[in-house]
């Protein structure tokens, strides 16, 4: 697994999830809602991924997402695109 895990908040109605993310350019370690992120689901390993935008430099973060880190993004409520092949 990368650098993502789960939080669920404390509260008696439905709870807002955060996740757990790091930035590879500044090294900043943050928690970002649902709403933060972006989920790509493809037909390999290679297009399967989630997006953010570090809030600490700015930067675009793409990394690659297996089996666990979609599980827990879908789970958490974050926008999923699939993609289709052309074939």
């Amino acid at each position: 697994m990368t650098d993502m895990s789960v939080m669920h908040g404390m509260t008696a109605s439905i709870a807002p999830v955060f996740f757990k993310a790091a930035c590879p350019d500044c090294r900043a370690r943050f928690e970002l809602g649902a709403g933060s992120l972006r989920l790509a689901i493809g037909a390999s390993r290679r297009t399967t991924f989630y997006s953010f935008t570090c809030p600490e430099c700015g930067s675009s973060v793409r990394k690659p997402a297996g089996e666990r880190i979609v599980e827990l993004l879908t789970g958490g409520g974050v926008r999923t695109l699939r993609l289709h092949s052309t074939v």
